[in-house]
């Protein structure tokens, strides 16, 4: 007997590419369970579908930075609950030390569908009753038929996951300017935050003043430093600057919806914008600025 879930949970998060760099990335998962079933009739109750399978995905790799710990590009190293990585990418060099739940160790070359798979899998095996005989994932994109980008970020002031300096999204955007669908603005962001960090003005620290590995040598000329202290511990990053956007506020989709249709507006006068910008899968905010001309 097999029982299925479509769309049962979304995994928003990053992950090291030895090309790329820094890459944010939303998939949405669905799982096929195979098994007898128990005194209730059942597989596995739906209920529990959500709460064991789901909850469990989510723990080991929703909102982490995901490192191909078999990637010959990757360094590091853990003391007690603190984790040091080093990372070398056509992009630049990219350093990190963070407490250990913000990254999640996957034990192949390349982040890809499989290897996540096969991670994934691993953990729920563990935590499944025995009358589940097999389980199946898919993973997958959401089909765009709109330009969309990848961004990663921190947010310090959440008491969530968010928290965590480089968990990402992949988020499509629809720009409408007096009030007419404008996919050249559609395409103008997508390009210029592909593959982008998206760093608060705020967090910004000079590289020598983070505490990073030893082995990392950055200088303020090629990197931003960003550092912050939240609920689940101390997090610092260096980024190469050409992959890199500063925005003067926090980093929540409510105000970067809201950078990008004042940025619009700012530099078109003449025009109303309206930005729907998307966090994700199926979530989002909504910012309008600028006054329409008749």
């Amino acid at each position: 007997m097999q029982l299925f879930v479509r769309d049962l949970t979304v995994i928003d998060f990053s992950y090291l590419c030895p090309i790329r760099g820094m890459v944010g990335e939303s998939w949405i998962v669905d799982v096929l369970l195979d098994g007898g079933l128990d005194d209730q009739n059942m597989v596995l109750d739906f209920a529990k579908v959500k709460r064991t399978i789901k909850n469990t995905i989510d723990d080991v790799a929703d909102h982490r930075l995901l490192i191909p710990t078999a990637c010959a590009e990757v360094r590091w190293q853990q003391q007690g609950d603190r984790v040091w990585m080093d990372f070398n990418s056509l992009q630049g060099d990219i350093h990190l030390a963070c407490p250990a739940q913000a990254f999640a160790l996957i034990p192949t070359e390349i982040i890809d569908f499989d290897s996540v798979n096969a991670f994934l899998l691993k953990a729920l095996k563990e935590v499944l009753p025995d009358n589940v005989q097999g389980i199946a994932l898919t993973l997958r994109n959401e089909l765009h038929e709109t330009p969309y980008y990848h961004y990663s970020h921190g947010l310090k002031k959440h008491d969530g996951n968010c928290q965590r300096i480089a968990h990402g999204h992949r988020s499509p955007i629809n720009v409408f300017e007096n009030g007419i669908a404008a996919p050249k603005w559609d395409e103008y962001w997508a390009r210029r935050w592909k593959d982008i960090y998206l760093g608060s003005e705020d967090d910004l620290v000079g590289v020598d003043e983070l505490e990073l590995s030893p082995q990392t040598t950055v200088s303020d000329e090629t990197h931003y430093g960003f550092h912050y202290v939240a609920p689940q511990g101390d997090f610092q990053l260096a980024m190469p600057k050409k992959r890199c956007e500063i925005i003067p506020h926090d980093t929540t989709v409510e105000l970067l919806a809201d950078f990008i249709a004042t940025t619009l507006a700012s530099e078109n006068p003449e025009s109303e914008f309206k930005v729907i910008a998307y966090e994700g899968v199926g979530k989002g905010a909504i910012s309008v600025k600028g006054e329409r001309r008749a």
